[in-house]
């Protein structure tokens, strides 16, 4: 029964690992977005009245 062989999935399991653990991560941090957020600044916005053109 091939299947309780367990050479051939424990080196294909540990070559996945190192593969999530040493290929992906650095291709996902080195990712840069297009879109930086920037801070807001303390002031409030002055807001001015809304006039209602059917009052």
């Amino acid at each position: 029964m091939p299947q309780l062989n367990p050479a051939p999935w424990f080196a294909i399991l540990i070559f996945s690992w190192l593969v999530f653990l040493y290929v992906i991560p650095p291709k996902i941090l080195s990712h840069t977005f297009s879109n930086e957020p920037t801070s807001q600044s303390t002031e409030k916005p002055k807001t001015n009245p809304w006039n209602w053109p059917w009052l």
